[in-house]
C-alpha cells in the first residue's frame, strides 16, 4: 500500500497544502484584523506576503521530507503517522486559538509544542535521513521566528 513514492508525495503535500487552507480559514483575516495591528508587535515581524511564501514553501519541503521519512520504515508506521498527524493538529489550531480566539498564551504553548515537535523531527531522525534533514530546517527556522513572534506579542502586550 502506497509504495509508489510520487502517490506518497502527493498525498502529504496534499495533506500539507489543506492544513494551510484551513488553517487560513480558521484565521478568519486574522493578520488584517483590527485586534491583531492594534497589537505591540515585534519589530522583526516580516511583511504579510512573507508568511504565505515562506508556509507554502515549507509545506512543499515538508511533503518531499515526510515522503523520503515514510520510506525509512518497513511500512508506513503509525508512529510516524500520529507523529504527522499532531503536527498537522498543532499548525492548523494555532491559527485558530491566536487569531481567532485571541488567546496569545495559548496560541504561544500550541506554537511552542509545534516547535517541539518539528525539532524532535530533525533531531530523531537524522539518522535514517542525512542530507534530506535539509527538508525540514526551514520549517524549523521559520517556527523558531513564528515563535519568537507569539512571544513577543504575548511579554509586550
Amino acid at each position: 500500500m502506497l509504495k509508489n513514492k510520487y502517490i506518497r508525495f502527493a498525498i502529504f503535500l496534499v495533506t500539507n497544502i489543506l492544513a494551510l487552507v484551513i488553517g487560513a480559514v480558521l484565521m478568519n483575516n486574522g493578520p488584517q484584523s483590527e485586534w491583531y495591528t492594534s497589537l505591540n508587535q515585534a519589530p522583526w515581524t516580516p511583511p504579510g506576503w512573507v508568511f504565505g511564501a515562506a508556509w507554502f514553501t515549507i509545506m512543499f519541503l515538508f511533503a518531499f521530507y515526510m515522503t523520503k521519512l515514510s520510506f525509512q520504515f518497513e511500512a508506513l508506521s503509525k508512529y510516524l503517522i500520529v507523529l504527522y498527524s499532531l503536527q498537522w493538529v498543532l499548525n492548523v489550531s494555532w491559527n485558530y486559538i491566536f487569531f481567532n480566539k485571541h488567546e496569545v498564551l495559548l496560541g504561544l504553548i500550541t506554537i511552542v509544542l509545534l516547535w517541539l515537535l518539528i525539532g524532535f523531527f530533525t533531531i530523531n531522525f537524522y539518522k535514517r535521513l542525512k542530507l534530506y534533514t535539509l527538508l525540514i530546517c526551514p520549517y524549523l527556522i521559520w517556527m523558531t521566528i513564528a515563535t519568537s513572534l507569539n512571544a513577543y506579542i504575548f511579554f509586550n502586550n
